[in-house]
């Protein structure tokens, strides 16, 4: 297809009035103005037929992402007979899951080694699931400049959004691994726990209460016990995927800050010889997945939690409390990620929490309403500021008595914002875990 430039149109624009000039002043002279235009149709369509021929169009994209993660698409064009002209333009059409408004354009430059044109452009998927690529515009100027050739194709191009596992990866997590004695290697990890392990012989520096009196009493030295940190617990990440873990937080749901962060602390926990597995709950429970016993398997619950869905509705966490309880056999730490807006809710989470609270051992994790605390703590302006701030103060003081009442239940609660969250969470299952107050 040959349209007209921007070029063309402006200087269409400004034949008119040139045009009018002349029909008024020499009237005998009308015929110019159509010749004109029609000469300049002419150099239109020449210039589109110079512009040069696609030959061949490709859109390169990788099959898989991590929400909130750079995902690059390059465009390749080739165009046969061209030699010169400005640079072609692309526009790609995409799931808006993809990227903001669905829609991205750029400029393709020339590769002198192959002769081909190439541009590519970086996309932040901002939700899990199955985007695509669904079309694609590419035009290019004739020498000119007067007209574009323009190619419009379908595309299938099926891109799938993981939990963002970025934080697994990372250097740190190795060296905190290291640093926190739950190594890359599984080994036993001597003088914390309470499982016994071994005796050895005191030496100062040693905790007193570690002193065996009894095997002490029995030779001429005093020795100490060795405990081993527990292994082979149930852990349990929970996670609420109702109206409020859906709102965003830093341009991505706070559930996918959530699973990021769970499959981050399930990953310590397998590396610790703990078990491991998903639940996630909307209205009703949507996945429970069977206990994963190795790292290797990690792969398993990057998959079920990738099938955790959005929900505009909120929880049903009686039902799903009660669901999650009656299939634990065994006491389990339950790492529940959660959050409420309205009293009402909160008080039913509360209750079914108390339930569960009885049986096992659980860790509500929350992210800070910064944008909350932001309104709570401006100076006021306007009597419409004062009354956003008093709001804002109400509904903080309301988190914060819920926040309370879980605490009151021997809930652990940690509450931080989402850039924390991860470590704040390892942190507490290592201490939970030394504490051997799991099992």
């Amino acid at each position: 297809m040959i349209v007209p430039s921007a070029r063309t149109l402006v200087l269409a624009a400004l034949a008119a009035p040139v045009a009018l000039l002349v029909a008024a002043s020499a009237p005998g002279a009308w015929i110019v103005a159509p010749a004109a235009a029609f000469a300049l149709l002419v150099l239109v369509l020449l210039d589109g037929l110079v512009a040069g021929v696609l030959t061949d169009l490709r859109v390169i994209a990788p099959a898989d992402a991590e929400v909130g993660q750079e995902l690059p698409i390059a465009v390749l064009a080739d165009i046969g007979g061209r030699r010169m002209g400005g640079a072609p333009e692309a526009a790609l059409s995409f799931d808006p899951r993809l990227g903001p408004g669905g829609r991205v354009q750029l400029r393709l430059s020339r590769e002198e080694a192959s002769g081909t044109y190439e541009g590519s452009a970086s996309l932040i998927p901002n939700r899990r699931g199955t985007g695509e690529v669904s079309r694609i515009w590419l035009r290019w100027p004739g020498p000119l400049g007067l007209a574009h050739r323009q190619v419009e194709r379908e595309l299938d191009t099926q891109i799938r959004i993981w939990p963002d596992l970025s934080p697994v990866r990372s250097p740190a997590l190795q060296t905190y691994l290291r640093d926190a004695q739950f190594g890359l290697i599984a080994r036993r990890i001597r003088g914390e726990g309470t499982q016994f392990e071994a005796l050895r012989e005191y030496e100062p520096g040693m905790d007193r209460r570690r002193i065996d009196w009894k095997s002490s009493a029995r030779q001429t030295r005093l020795y100490a016990r060795e405990n081993e940190s527990e292994r082979n617990n149930q852990i349990v990440f929970a996670f609420d995927c109702g109206q409020a873990m859906c709102e965003p937080v830093d341009g991505l749901p706070r559930i996918d800050r959530a699973v990021s962060a769970g499959l981050t602390a399930s990953y310590v926990a397998l590396k610790g010889g703990d078990k491991v597995a998903l639940f996630g709950f909307g209205q009703r429970p949507e996945l429970f997945t069977p206990f994963v016993t190795d790292s290797r398997q990690f792969h398993r619950l990057q998959s079920a939690a990738a099938q955790l869905d959005y929900h505009s509705a909120e929880p049903n966490f009686t039902l799903a409390l009660a669901t999650l309880s009656a299939q634990l056999k065994r006491r389990s730490l339950i790492v529940l990620f959660s959050d409420f807006t309205d009293p009402t809710s909160a008080q039913l989470m509360v209750e079914s929490v108390s339930r569960l609270v009885q049986r096992h051992l659980v860790l509500f994790v929350t992210m800070e309403d910064t944008e909350l605390a932001t309104l709570a703590n401006a100076d006021p302006e306007t009597v419409n500021d004062v009354a956003v701030a008093v709001t804002a103060g109400t509904l903080a003081r309301q988190r914060a008595i819920v926040l309370q009442k879980l605490r009151q239940l021997n809930v652990d609660v940690i509450e931080a914002p989402w850039q924390a969250l991860t470590y704040r969470l390892i942190d507490r299952y290592l201490e939970i875990k030394r504490s051997g107050s799991i099992g």
